[in-house]
């Protein structure tokens, strides 16, 4: 009896132990899950940094963000701000635990608030209408309304000379011996010619009159030549401008247009350009299509992103990057959690989840170049 006794007692303390290690282990994993930290992340809409998609916030940065705070076992609550001045704001007073959107690390951002590594590799580019390279820009130079009125105004020109030396010469010479009606043509053909190749000899004015207009129209012929392709010229050179934009200094007196209080707004002024700003995204794009600019400089990947989505066919991005520039999200001066949140990231590279949000947001060919 005391064998069994014994032997059931011990077993009973065995299922009791094997209870009691299991229920706080539950217990344990509960209270870890309760225990993630609450953070408030400030960003501001930048398409496809960060939005909003039927209520909840996505895009590339807010992505990432995520698989770090699952990682890090972080509870995100986003507070989205109207501007970038804005949301470095509430970051600088600590109202905020970060902020993450499309932030371009600088010097001067650098001594207010703290980075983590690089998250985007992005510069400044430069988006225009489609069709301002190539012939199709030298054809919309040359065929202007100012353009075409002139030539309107040179054949009217053309025309009534002609007639007014039908009207000296038509009882001196046989050429011009018709009625008006008739006169029409020929005696356009005979100012064209003066004017283009000093006239016929074999039709040299007869009359006073005739001989006195014929100097005249040839002399003045020489000023209105000039003037035509003096206007040619220039249309011509105002399209090279246009298509060939070999440095920033090549969008000097041209519309501008930028986001206000951006890192490309303060490249511009330092190459002595003044730009449009614009609060938004969306309202410098908007002011874009209206035609109130005749050239954007902002982000290469957000202009990347509107040309493949909205303006294809209508607009054109420039290739060149005139200032790379690296993104990373911004903390509070000496913040406990930009050195576990830098790891994660780097962790995020190094097993291709980093990769995978690429291609969801930008595509198979911005991993590879």
């Amino acid at each position: 009896m005391m064998t069994f006794n014994a032997r059931f007692g011990g077993g009973m303390r065995h299922f009791l132990n094997v209870c009691l290690v299991s229920f706080f282990c539950v217990i344990g994993v509960y209270a870890s899950a309760q225990t993630a930290k609450d953070i408030t992340i400030a960003t501001v809409s930048r398409v496809p940094f960060s939005l909003e998609i039927d209520g909840q916030d996505a895009g590339f940065s807010i992505d990432l963000l995520s698989a770090v705070a699952e990682e890090l076992n972080l509870n995100v609550t986003y507070a989205r701000k109207d501007s970038f001045a804005e949301m470095f704001g509430a970051v600088q007073a600590r109202e905020v635990d970060g902020a993450i959107a499309n932030i371009s690390i600088t010097a001067e951002r650098e001594r207010v608030m703290d980075f983590t590594q690089p998250i985007f590799d992005s510069g400044i580019q430069v988006m225009m209408p489609a069709g301002q390279s190539g012939a199709s820009a030298v054809l919309s130079a040359i065929f202007t309304r100012q353009i075409a009125l002139s030539i309107l105004g040179a054949l009217v020109l053309l025309f009534g000379g002609g007639m007014l030396m039908w009207f000296f010469e038509r009882r001196h010479q046989v050429y011009f011996d018709r009625t008006a009606k008739e006169a029409g043509f020929p005696a356009f053909w005979w100012a064209l010619n003066l004017v283009v190749n000093g006239g016929f000899e074999e039709r040299v004015p007869q009359s006073r009159g005739g001989r006195f207009f014929a100097v005249l129209l040839v002399v003045s012929s020489l000023f209105i030549v000039s003037i035509f392709v003096a206007q040619i010229t220039a249309a011509l050179t105002v399209s090279a401008i246009q298509s060939n934009i070999e440095s920033i200094s090549d969008l000097e007196g041209r519309r501008v247009g930028t986001i206000t209080g951006s890192t490309s707004e303060a490249f511009l002024n330092q190459r002595g350009i003044s730009p449009i700003g614009a609060d938004n995204p969306d309202g410098l794009f908007a002011a874009f299509e209206a035609g109130d600019l005749d050239a954007v400089v902002f982000d290469g990947p957000i202009l990347a992103y509107y040309v493949r989505h909205q303006g294809q066919g209508k607009v054109e991005l420039l290739e060149r990057i005139y200032r790379p520039e690296n993104y990373g999200m911004a903390f509070p001066t000496g913040s406990e959690l930009r050195e576990d949140v830098d790891q994660s990231m780097l962790r995020l590279r190094e097993d291709g989840r980093y990769d995978e949000l690429l291609i969801k947001w930008f595509g198979l060919a911005y991993v590879r170049r």
